[in-house]
């Protein structure tokens, strides 16, 4: 008999916890759609992050925004050669993305002028 009660009461609780439990998790999600917290969240997914942005290329290479192309490979072969030398695959690693990414925002430019 006892048994049966405890089983009752589990099952019981189990219940009212999952209802709450749903609750707590609806209510979450209409505040984070007001404070536009979901809408961030899908754009960071959506860029992926592990992405470089062009602001952080440029800091990981030194070359501001009005530095010609070749300049910044020129900066580019200095940097990954002297990482290259000292042995540190994550620096290099960084020096090559960062120039990925400029390339990127370099290429459809060098591609209007032609």
């Amino acid at each position: 008999m006892a048994a049966r009660i405890l089983a009752n009461l589990i099952v019981m609780g189990s219940g009212v916890m999952l209802r709450a439990f749903a609750q707590a998790y609806r209510q979450a999600l209409a505040n984070a759609s007001k404070n536009g917290v979901a809408q961030e969240a899908v754009q960071n997914i959506k860029r992926g992050s592990k992405m470089m942005t062009e602001a952080e290329a440029r800091q990981i290479l030194g070359v501001s925004e009005n530095m010609t192309w070749e300049e910044v490979v020129k900066k580019y072969d200095t940097l990954f050669e002297r990482n290259a030398k000292s042995g540190s695959f994550y620096l290099q690693s960084k020096v090559h993305r960062a120039k990925e990414c400029l390339e990127s925002v370099h290429q459809p430019k060098m591609q209007d002028k032609s």
